[in-house]
């Protein structure tokens, strides 16, 4: 059970805090409900403690955060390519729906790649691609935020010097 004060992870809106943890009575029965506050919306949320619909989890911690940055240069980003535009929606949506901040940045960078190779073809980026590109950044540049205590607009910052800086330990060059 989460506390007053946690932050948390809830379904698609992203990091919330948790405001307060009361019963309420709903069609005459008695439930224990999260009062949640997300970060990055103005709305407040009541869910109950016991949700099996939508999926909630703890933030990842500062040592977790800085874990999953230092395996970026590991992960394989696969381009997703069909003309099928309800294929594209299910994949990416697979994505998201994992609520996993590395599935989330293989997603980002298939889309930059994506994005890149339509750009060199002198093509248009898809809406929709675009779309689920910001959603993701959104919610992992939303976690990482928290997790690191950093502005939301400083992790891409972050993290390309993280990952530049491991880079150059592993080819032997050192920043002086």
């Amino acid at each position: 059970m989460y506390q007053v004060g946690e932050l948390i992870l809830y379904g698609s809106t992203g990091v919330c805090k948790v405001t307060d943890v009361k019963p309420l009575e709903i069609e005459g029965e008695e439930r224990l409900y999260y009062v949640l506050k997300p970060l990055y919306q103005e709305c407040t949320i009541s869910t109950p403690a016991e949700n099996g619909k939508v999926f909630m989890r703890p933030v990842l911690t500062r040592e977790e955060a800085e874990q999953l940055i230092e395996r970026i240069p590991s992960i394989r980003a696969e381009v997703f390519e069909t003309y099928v535009l309800r294929e594209l929606v299910e994949h990416y949506e697979a994505s998201l729906k994992t609520h996993d901040c590395a599935d989330l940045i293989a997603l980002t960078m298939s889309l930059y790649a994506k994005k890149q190779g339509m750009e060199r073809q002198k093509k248009k980026f898809g809406a929709l691609d675009e779309r689920f590109m910001k959603r993701a950044e959104e919610l992992l540049f939303g976690e990482l935020s928290v997790s690191l205590g950093i502005p939301k607009e400083e992790v891409p910052r972050y993290i390309e010097a993280r990952v530049g800086m491991a880079a150059g330990e592993k080819s032997g060059a050192h920043a002086s």
